[in-house]
């Protein structure tokens, strides 16, 4: 843990810090780094390299997570993360995240939040972050800095997880769950002699979309294991490809989306409109609808059954913010883009 407590080995540690994310976030000017590294309200937790010939030099900082911690609302807010390249794809990232939430545990922090750019998202998400804010917004509003085009994530910490023994954990709760397993298991009971040579099963009466299923089920064991017919329709013909034309559908959604939350007109849209604060909205607009609610309808899977309905809902999103805000407001540009956007992407193949 390093913080400008004015010692010659801290800053020494700071310097390499700032450089180490001038060089891994290009676009974050390098005054307002060196501002928030060097301000003593921040704390930086560094992974440090143990070779002696990297010491107090830029290579002696593999990694590092600098934030600020608010103890008296029991929140921190993240300002930069960030792997040394020579040191990337090594899982040093998780490993500096869950030393952070450790450390946070330890000083009572019981939420970590940030605004992370389209390139961070997907790392944030692993890490146990959402794009729902639960914290209540009287903690952290008017603390924080707000990042235009960022997205807000937040990750709850977990008092008595130790977070740096994640994959024992999950190792003894796999091994647990298997054990169980076992005890209501049959299989390891009863065991069946291999099929004869040329085994053909006995298909009369089955029809032809059925017979994969049917073959399968007269293996012996099948029906006493608790396999039905449906069961195995669902993995086999006309099931299978049914699914994999739903799941080929949800990847495309998905896909889409993902561009969408990357533009940057797309920010207005990316969570509902919160009603608490804009009385009127819901008086005006019938039918709310936002990024975040459209993204939970696709990954459920089962909501949009073709492109034409996802892109209902999208110009559904466009024409409510045309209609409650004016028409020279920063909000109505912004649907303007995002229409003329969606035009492009829903074009005809």
């Amino acid at each position: 843990m390093v913080r400008n407590d004015g010692k010659p080995e801290s800053l020494i540690k700071l310097v390499a810090l700032k450089s180490l994310f001038s060089r891994q976030l290009p676009k974050m000017p390098r005054t307002y780094i060196a501002r928030l590294v060097f301000d003593r309200r921040h704390t930086s937790l560094v992974i440090l390299n143990p070779d002696p010939v990297t010491k107090d030099t830029d290579e002696e900082v593999i990694g590092s997570i600098c934030y600020r911690a608010f103890p008296e609302m029991r929140f921190a807010e993240i300002a930069f993360c960030a792997v040394n390249a020579s040191h990337q794809v090594k899982g040093y990232g998780t490993k500096l995240m869950n030393l952070v939430k450790k450390e946070g545990a330890r000083t009572g922090i019981e939420y970590f939040i940030t605004y992370a750019d389209n390139y961070a998202i997907g790392y944030f998400k692993k890490q146990g972050f959402t794009k729902t804010i639960s914290m209540p917004k009287g903690r952290f509003q008017g603390l924080i800095k707000d990042y235009d085009g960022g997205t807000m994530m937040e990750c709850y910490v977990h008092p008595s997880i130790d977070f740096t023994r994640i994959p024992e954990m999950l190792a003894a709760q796999r091994k647990f769950i298997a054990s169980r397993i076992r005890l209501k298991a049959q299989s390891h009971k009863v065991v069946y002699d291999p099929l004869p040579k040329n085994w053909i099963p006995h298909l009369e009466g089955v029809s032809r979309a059925n017979e994969s299923a049917a073959r399968a089920l007269a293996v012996p064991g099948m029906v006493e294991a608790g396999w039905t017919i449906s069961d195995l329709m669902a993995t086999t013909g006309q099931g299978k490809d049914l699914d994999r034309a739903k799941n080929a559908l949800k990847s495309e959604l998905l896909g889409m989306i993902v561009k969408l939350e990357e533009q940057q007109f797309s920010w207005p849209f990316r969570e509902p409109v919160d009603t608490t604060e804009v009385k009127d909205y819901l008086t005006i607009i019938k039918e709310p609808i936002d990024l975040l609610t459209i993204d939970k309808r696709v990954r459920k899977g089962d909501h949009y059954k073709s492109r034409n309905m996802l892109y209902a809902d999208l110009m559904l999103m466009v024409n409510n913010c045309k209609l409650y805000n004016e028409e020279a407001s920063t909000y109505v540009q912004c649907a303007q883009n995002l229409e003329t956007y969606l035009k492009a992407l829903f074009a005809p193949r």
